[in-house]
């Protein structure tokens, strides 16, 4: 099926598309790699008049590090460009681990960052990873940015913190601490994880978890390696094509051991 009629902007900068969404409001979509809106489209699933073509707004592509170690991705950087940046790689070795399995090589090379998040699929890999991270987003409206923390930021099944009229411009993750490790580890046989469990080891001896594709939204499962094991058949997680409740709950101490040994080794 093909989407119906619209009309398609494509600016060459961030005022440019701003203006476009604040002029025609809620009939208007950002469109970047078009893995997920367009599928949406064409499904007839949403309809919209308008849609804001990114590709030619270069200020959102690319990773720089910042002075104090922060992290900066572009919106715009695709999972394959990301799984092969060489500061990923080298600050960030997880994550760009992590892209390298997003499903399948076309969503890869096409798909994008900021387009992953703002489209909010409760099983995408991105958000449970940069949750444990402890990152943020950077939203852009006409009156200017603010910062959104990336748990904050997903807020159900397809819903976000973005209001209409605003662009996610970047991605901000801050330096892990000297001697901090991080892994994620999923599994799933639709290209989608029935389960994704990220796992940070601290300074200490301290850790952050979290799992995600159980509910809406990632959530935050335990601070310490004892608290796994007493908490994952207790989980909250929502049967679905995936798998039911309870496969999901047993994922998640599975894939929890799996990441603690992958930042202990």
């Amino acid at each position: 099926m093909l989407p119906a009629r619209f009309c398609l902007h494509r600016p060459s900068t961030t005022a440019e598309a701003l203006a476009l969404l604040a002029e025609h409001g809620d009939e208007a979509t950002p469109y970047a790699g078009g893995t997920e809106i367009l599928v949406a489209m064409k499904a007839r699933v949403v309809n919209y008049r308008h849609v804001v073509d990114l590709k030619r707004v270069d200020p959102l592509r690319g990773v720089i590090r910042r002075g104090d170690g922060t992290i900066v991705i572009g919106s715009l950087s695709t999972h394959h460009e990301l799984a092969n940046d060489p500061l990923i790689r080298e600050f960030l070795p997880a994550y760009a681990e992590m892209s390298e399995n997003i499903a399948n090589i076309r969503v890869r090379v096409v798909g994008t960052l900021g387009g992953n998040l703002c489209f909010a699929e409760p099983h995408a890999d991105p958000p449970t990873l940069l949750c444990a991270l402890d990152a943020s987003v950077v939203l852009a409206g006409i009156s200017g940015e603010r910062i959104v923390s990336m748990a904050d930021f997903i807020q159900g099944d397809f819903a976000t913190a973005r209001h209409d009229g605003e662009l996610l411009v970047r991605v901000e993750i801050p330096p892990l601490e000297s001697g901090a490790r991080a892994a994620y580890r999923s599994f799933g046989q639709l290209e989608r994880p029935a389960a994704g469990v990220a796992a940070v080891h601290l300074a200490g001896g301290t850790w952050r978890f979290w799992a995600g594709a159980l509910v809406s939204k990632p959530i935050m499962l335990a601070e310490t390696a004892e608290e796994i094991d007493q908490r994952a058949g207790r989980i909250d997680a929502h049967g679905d094509l995936h798998g039911s409740a309870k496969y999901k709950r047993h994922l998640v101490g599975v894939l929890a051991r799996r990441a603690m040994r992958a930042c202990l080794t």
